[in-house]
């Protein structure tokens, strides 16, 4: 499942959630893992095209979901890169401490996401 989150963006963060229980899985878990298999069997045939050409287009997204680990209130952060339209980096993380509100979590969660957008950007630069 780690190398499917490494070229497929849509199931990182569902991929991640259930791997946190890996330790002690439940019934809802298996049914979870169950779904992203049945998820991935649908949409094996889809796929990232890049045409040349096309003018290079590079943009962020981040967010943040607030105290959304029900057992600690830990929020979890994520993030996108997209090169052309097409998804080149991506992230899921759960932050290392609790967020008292919606705006500390999105400030840590675009934190995350800056350090990744800055380093993708030299590697555009140095690409040229």
């Amino acid at each position: 499942m780690h190398l499917m989150t490494a070229t497929r963006p849509d199931i990182a963060y569902a991929v991640g959630y259930v791997s946190r229980f890996m330790e002690n899985p439940q019934e809802e878990h298996w049914v979870a893992v169950k779904r992203i298999f049945c998820y991935l069997q649908g949409t094996k045939t889809h796929g990232i095209c890049f045409k040349p050409g096309n003018k290079i287009n590079f943009r962020g997204y981040s967010d943040a979901d607030w105290a959304g680990d029900l057992a600690d209130r830990k929020s979890t952060s994520g993030y996108t890169f997209m090169l052309m339209s097409a998804p080149v980096s991506w992230g899921s993380k759960k932050q290392s401490s609790v967020s008292l509100s919606t705006s500390e979590a999105e400030y840590i969660a675009l934190s995350l996401a800056i350090q990744e957008g800055k380093w993708i950007h030299r590697l555009l630069r140095a690409s040229r």
